[in-house]
């Protein structure tokens, strides 16, 4: 009846990495046993998602809890999934679910052994049966109907952050049991098991610090100066790494035996966003946060005429859309004397991903604007953004250079935009030509290679502090860019079929509107102007025609004002 005891009386796990017993009683450690209990408090109740770092014994916990319904309660059924078969059951690999449960059922004294269980008769592939009380275990691997119409007492579903089809394995699951239980490592974001961790599902967290032997000599850091967790623990003489992360002396073992800082991510650290391979350099980032990020100056609502895509008046308000790191005049126009740059990422404005608006200051570099909606149709976005163009004239007397994606709802923005009349807009250029060469094409047109080109001045930019972004959302969404299996960049949740987050999730949105910012500040229209008349070489055509012109010019007309008194 106390399941605590039965596992640390009766439960034997296998340790295959042991020297010479591989086979060692099941005794709990203090975290695994609170971990246990709320495993069997789900079951049958709720859904629970267990995520963790590597080797902390969360499988066998399941397997455990699974085992030991299966064993005293009747007419139990249940389902091992994992994202092959040959993890679910194959004989001889320590892996497979089936594998943990037959060790735990074979290593039972006979006086718990289920009454009459005959292996020949009650265990076949992918299934266990107890004759006793009526209860079975089934195995599948996660197809996207797995346990389709199908009526369970719980679902394991094993390292669920590498299944492919996650999302239609949560559809096809979700009626067939009232409690899934979701156990793995992080894998990146772009996955089913991330978008869970992100909804009001019961979450279990097993980290490596709560292991009691992994955490001997825990220990971190701040400003350089070494903070001692466990001074009992600590060895004497030991040279800590001084980087503010919570470290041990087993911690730092492993990092060396890392091939890279995403393998540390992910087995180790329950890092969602650096396990997946990031594009931009999260410290850099974060140090970037910490120096250049800030509040706005002021928020509002700008109120447009529509029809013509004009300003009408600047409402301050601390809750509005329109965020900027400027002051405005007592006209409510935008204090900023400079030419400004203005990027943008449309949508198609049905609540899936953000329409957004990015400016920077062409001489300055720094971002002064920022705007983002997930509910402004493509048309309507262009009006807005043709509107703050000239709201910003008003005060510089200097159109903002406009630049946008052109695929999908681009070009509807694009064509609203030519309508509304405004012209200091990008033409599309050949990246990949030595010359550049301009077209009477509008918009960016994003490619492959383009976007790769893009993204890759912008990352250069911002981590150089080329340019200054003080919006710590756009500069947090750069850690959401990750290098794709076919070599590509994208935002990890791009390629997600579904957005089981109801479509409410931007897919990268800030982080495109600032990189077109960037390349439209290396146009030429935004230049600066050089005061008075250029210079003329000696001796070039212009030099001459010059000098031709001078001689023409009587001689008299040459005279100072005045040159007879």
């Amino acid at each position: 009846m106390d399941p605590l005891f039965f596992v640390n009386g009766f439960a034997w796990t296998l340790d295959t990495r042991l020297d010479v017993i591989k086979k060692v009683p099941f005794i709990l450690y203090p975290f695994q046993e609170g971990a246990f209990l709320k495993i069997l408090k789900a079951i049958n109740v709720k859904d629970l998602l267990i995520e963790k770092s590597r080797d902390m014994g969360a499988t066998w916990l399941c397997v455990t809890a699974i085992f030991w319904r299966w064993l005293f309660f009747d007419f139990e059924s249940f389902l091992f999934v994992s994202r092959v078969e040959e993890y679910v059951d194959e004989p001889g690999n320590p892996k497979a679910l089936f594998h943990k449960f037959d060790f735990l059922l074979d290593n039972l004294p006979s006086w718990l052994q289920p009454l009459g269980f005959r292996k020949s008769e009650h265990r076949r592939r992918n299934h266990i049966e107890n004759p006793q009380n009526g209860s079975v275990v089934d195995g599948e691997s996660t197809t996207e109907n797995v346990a389709r119409g199908d009526r369970r007492t719980a679902i394991l579903l094993d390292e669920f952050a590498v299944v492919r089809n996650g999302h239609n394995v949560l559809k096809a699951t979700r009626d067939a049991t009232k409690c899934r239980l979701f156990n793995s490592t992080p894998a990146g974001i772009n996955n089913a098991f991330c978008d869970l961790r992100q909804g009001d599902i019961e979450r279990l967290r097993l980290h490596w610090t709560e292991h009691p032997i992994k955490a001997a000599g825990l220990y971190t850091s701040e400003n350089s100066k070494l903070i001692a967790l466990d001074p009992a623990g600590y060895p004497a003489g030991y040279k800590p790494i001084l980087d503010g992360k919570v470290r041990s002396p087993w911690y730092d073992m492993q990092c060396s035996r890392a091939v890279s800082a995403q393998e540390i991510a992910q087995e180790l650290d329950i890092n969602y966003l650096g396990s997946g391979c990031q594009f931009f350099n999260p410290d850099r980032i974060q140090t970037l946060i910490k120096e250049f990020a800030c509040l706005p100056v002021t928020s509002g609502t700008l109120e447009i005429d529509k029809a013509l895509g004009e300003p009408r008046t600047f409402l301050p308000d601390p809750q509005g859309l329109l965020k900027l790191w400027i002051a405005v005049d007592r006209d409510g126009r935008p204090k900023c004397e400079n030419r400004i740059v203005i990027g943008t990422d449309i949508s198609a404005g049905t609540g899936a991903s953000n329409s957004c608006l990015c400016g920077y200051d062409g001489i300055t570099r720094e971002k002064v604007l920022e705007f983002a909606s997930p509910y402004i149709r493509p048309e309507g976005f262009a009006e807005f953004a043709v509107a703050v163009c000239r709201w910003f004239k008003q005060y510089s007397k200097k159109a903002p250079f406009l630049i946008w994606e052109a695929n999908g709802p681009g070009r509807q923005f694009g064509a609203r935009t030519i309508e509304l009349g405004y012209s200091n807009i990008y033409f599309r250029s050949n990246d990949a030509s030595i010359q550049k060469k301009v077209s009477d094409i509008p918009g960016w047109a994003p490619t492959r290679e383009s976007q790769m080109v893009l993204l890759g001045e912008y990352r250069a930019a911002v981590e150089n502090k080329r340019i200054i972004n003080r919006s710590k959302v756009a500069l947090e969404e750069t850690l959401e860019y990750t290098y794709q299996q076919d070599g590509s960049v994208d935002h990890a949740r791009a390629k997600s079929k579904q957005d089981p987050s109801g479509a409410r999730a931007n897919h990268g949105d800030y982080v495109i509107a600032d990189a077109l910012a960037y390349r439209g500040m290396g146009e030429r229209k935004i230049l600066p102007r050089a005061s008075g008349e250029p210079e003329i070489p000696v001796g070039c055509l212009a030099w001459r025609i010059k000098m031709r012109e001078a001689e023409k010019v009587p001689k008299h007309l040459q005279l100072s004002e005045g040159w007879g008194r």
